[in-house]
């Protein structure tokens, strides 16, 4: 299934904050797919590509785009947060698309999916979660970090961590932790009602398999299916995944179709 290369020209969005979104979009039928990716990744991603193809293969509007501070778009990755990360998200839906709107969220981006339907639930019918990261600047940094490592972030406001996907070192900023205070999700029931599938891998060692069980709880939603690999990695980005991705959404656009079809 062709995608649009890697690295590829990109259209610009100006947002109401005088930054700059670089996206690619497909038109097509609805509900379109808008593909949100983590931290410290970006729109060019293996899963972002293949979920192109996939759907300019079946002439499903699509959109894919990086947040501000990574990738093409503007600002200093630095300087973002949780915050302003779900409000590129918003301004991406509202600008760059049309009717209802399927989020899929990786990682970080599981976390601004769910931001997303709770800001727009009237736009999104469906999310999927492929090893969404609710809430991980409080329970996968700051939580486990020791007192010393939080100290220091405290009082020089960043601290470096390397990466095991790349040679860049993860950035952990004051603003980052304390942006994630205030955006939490998995604190008290999630009045998301529309359809959730998440996927995710036994091995990873970035985000622990109990989240998405945990986010599966909190959901209001009663349409709620989580799907465990056993050999499967925090990427999830192997062939065999993207099939099974593919497999996922498409079944979901299936099931939100059938009630149509039922009350016609």
């Amino acid at each position: 299934m062709p995608s649009t290369p890697a690295g590829a020209p990109s259209s610009i969005l100006q947002v109401s904050n005088g930054a700059t979104l670089a996206y690619h979009r497909l038109s097509g039928t609805g509900p379109g797919i808008v593909f949100i990716h983590g931290f410290m990744s970006d729109m060019d991603g293996s899963k972002a590509l293949w979920l192109e193809g996939w759907c300019r293969a079946r002439g499903r509007a699509f959109l894919r785009f990086d947040q501000t501070g990574h990738g093409q778009s503007s600002g200093r990755f630095e300087e973002g947060g949780i915050a302003q990360w779900a409000e590129d998200v918003i301004a991406a839906l509202d600008s760059l698309t049309e009717g209802p709107q399927i989020l899929v969220g990786s990682s970080m981006g599981g976390w601004l999916m769910l931001l997303a339907a709770l800001a727009r639930p009237d736009r999104i019918v469906g999310l999927v979660g492929i090893a969404a990261a609710p809430d991980f600047t409080e329970d996968l940094m700051w939580e486990s970090a020791s007192e010393d490592w939080q100290a220091t972030l405290m009082t020089e406001g960043r601290v470096e961590e390397p990466s095991e996907y790349g040679p860049e070192p993860y950035v952990i900023t004051k603003t980052l932790i304390e942006e994630g205070r205030s955006k939490l999700v998995l604190r008290s029931p999630l009045p998301i009602t529309c359809p959730v599938r998440l996927i995710q891998g036994l091995q990873d060692t970035a985000v622990p398999w109990r989240t998405a069980l945990r986010l599966q709880e909190h959901l209001l939603s009663t349409d709620v299916a989580v799907t465990l690999v056993k050999d499967g990695d925090h990427r999830l980005s192997r062939t065999t995944d993207l099939d099974r991705l593919g497999r996922v959404l498409g079944g979901l656009i299936e099931d939100l179709a059938r009630p149509e079809e039922e009350s016609a």
